[in-house]
């Protein structure tokens, strides 16, 4: 194998992040990582050893992309499940 098959076997390479990395990108507790994964909200991790779980780079920017591109900051989205809804005076 020569070197420049090596670098570029480098490239076609996919970064993968650790569950720390990826909960210090993304500012939410480690059982809501779990839970938005078990979801189907966050991409899914893969298993590199019994032990060891790693997410994909690229599809953990792909999902912060759609967040911003989907805001769902809007105040008068539901209130949750059950919850009574509030009657506007017009």
């Amino acid at each position: 194998m020569t070197t420049t098959s090596r670098r570029s076997d480098r490239h076609d390479l996919r970064p993968m992040l650790t569950e720390q990395m990826v909960l210090e990108l993304v500012p939410i507790s480690r059982t809501t990582l779990f839970r938005l994964e078990r979801a189907g909200k966050f991409p899914r991790s893969v298993y590199v050893s019994p032990n060891r779980r790693f997410w994909f780079r690229d599809q953990v920017v792909a999902w912060q992309t759609a967040i911003n591109d989907n805001d769902e900051r809007n105040p008068k989205r539901g209130r949750g499940k059950g919850r009574r809804r509030q009657s506007i005076a017009s």
